[in-house]
């Protein structure tokens, strides 16, 4: 079959492993078609990676489908890979052989242009096929594997946690309902919802988080990693929400806060090293056209010692600093992005993980400090955004965490199973989570998470 013999573009233009004068095979869309009457090029991409190799036709006139291959078209192209008289290229192929796989009219919206980002994401089943969205796409799916490649390397094990759950995990009250009743006639009994009629026989909803079913793991088979689609019905149209994102929740046994941070620090730096070093070309890409800084913003993160600062620490520099805040500081108030910025970029000028925070602003699952004010809870906040990273050590104790809860005002009865963690062998455990699109962000320098997501879920919007 053709797709065994076909020849990616990148192993010619970027591996260079293809020899010159080696006939091959190519299949693609036509970028451009400059047809004379002599000779005709056409720029062909097949998605493997950002440039395009060059077919030259030296006798149209035996091909007399040319003139309908647009751009767009799909084709599939035999030749002669030789070296390129024409400057900025260093290879072209000398076509022995066109076919036409499926024509594109003069309707088809990518033009040899600059598109905003906005006019693409109305045609997001096309803009894929753009520069930057296919850079985009290719250092998601690098990324992705480099998760698990830390992981692995490290013992880990991936477990696969539920996207419909009973309970929620933040707290925050933000989740889409599963149900299969019948909205036009709902079941009710005493003038409520009956949910046992439910097909789960309970509420149920999207998962904000696969946490506390990573415990679950981390309590059996020592360190675990999570990694899927996790959902938030948030009515937020900023640039950096989403109500369907991609998150890595590690949960590590026998961990405390301290290694809890020591193995966020690695794992960030290892995720933009890997970008750094194995998408070179698509982070020059970004570097050039999206972000003139992306590249030496990961450097400094790659090549810094994370500072370690308190809550406290930091509210008191926050306190004394000359900058006016946007939004008022104080020591029981949680740390805004300007906040987190500022202790970033003016003060330490490197990342800094802060821990220690004040117990009431915190989730229920966090460890209690000595102190019965703070809980072990930490966020690791990198320069340009401010948190990247939140986590913290869980509360093993039984009588602490049924307190803390009752505080918080959950229902305790709803987490039997959470409670048995902390009757049957409990252990000291931490963990942690980031956002996966929110770190392709970061990476790659993109202003809005719908722009790093091949197919965003954003209030009013969820198409294909």
């Amino acid at each position: 079959m053709d797709y065994f013999k076909r020849t990616r573009i990148s192993k010619i233009i970027v591996a260079d492993e293809v020899p010159v004068n080696s006939n091959i095979l190519v299949m693609g869309w036509v970028r451009t078609n400059r047809l004379s009457k002599n000779v005709a090029f056409l720029e062909i991409n097949d998605g493997s990676c950002m440039e395009n190799i060059q077919a030259v036709i030296d006798e149209p006139e035996s091909y007399p489908d040319l003139k309908d291959i647009l751009t767009g078209a799909s084709v599939r192209v035999e030749g002669q890979l030789v070296s390129s008289p024409a400057k900025g290229q260093k290879y072209e192929l000398k076509v022995t052989s066109l076919k036409m796989f499926g024509p594109a009219d003069q309707t088809y919206p990518l033009q040899k242009k600059r598109h905003t980002f906005e006019y693409l994401r109305e045609i997001a089943h096309l803009r894929m096929r753009t520069n930057t969205f296919g850079a985009v796409n290719r250092i998601r799916s690098k990324i992705a594997y480099a998760i698990h490649k830390f992981y692995q390397e490290r013992g880990f094990y991936y477990l696969h946690t539920p996207m419909i759950t009973a309970s929620d995990c933040e707290g925050a009250g933000e989740l889409f309902r599963v149900t299969t009743l019948n909205l036009d006639n709902l079941p009710r009994k005493e003038g409520v919802i009956d949910f046992n009629e439910d097909f789960f026989g309970s509420e149920a909803y999207l998962t904000v988080s696969g946490q506390l079913e990573a415990e679950i793991g981390a309590m059996a088979l020592g360190d675990v990693y999570t990694f899927g689609p996790t959902f938030r019905a948030e009515n937020s149209n900023t640039s950096r929400h989403a109500s369907e994102f991609w998150m890595i929740e590690p949960e590590m046994a026998f961990c405390d806060l301290d290694g809890n941070m020591q193995i966020a620090e690695e794992f960030l730096k290892y995720l933009f090293r890997y970008a750094l070093e194995q998408c070179s070309d698509d982070m020059a890409f970004f570097n050039q056209w999206v972000d003139k800084e992306v590249i030496k913003t990961l450097e400094h993160v790659v090549n810094s010692e994370f500072e370690r600062m308190p809550y406290s620490k930091a509210i008191e520099i926050l306190e004394k600093a000359e900058q006016k805040f946007d939004y008022p500081v104080a020591w029981g108030t949680d740390l805004q992005s300007e906040h987190e910025r500022y202790i970033t970029e003016k003060v330490v000028k490197r990342p800094v993980i802060v821990y220690d925070y004040p117990k009431k602003i915190k989730a229920f699952y966090m460890r209690v400090n000595d102190d019965q004010k703070t809980v072990g809870a930490m966020d690791v906040l990198v320069p340009k955004i401010g948190e990247i990273i939140g986590g913290s050590q869980r509360e093993e104790r039984y009588e602490v965490l049924e307190a803390h809860m009752k505080e918080k005002g959950l229902d305790v009865r709803l987490y039997d199973w959470y409670f048995d963690l902390r009757k049957y062998g409990s252990a000291p455990h931490s963990g942690f989570g980031l956002g996966f699109d929110r770190c392709l962000m970061y990476i790659t320098g993109m202003a809005n998470i719908r722009d790093v997501s091949p197919f965003p879920r954003v209030p009013r919007w969820a198409k294909f």
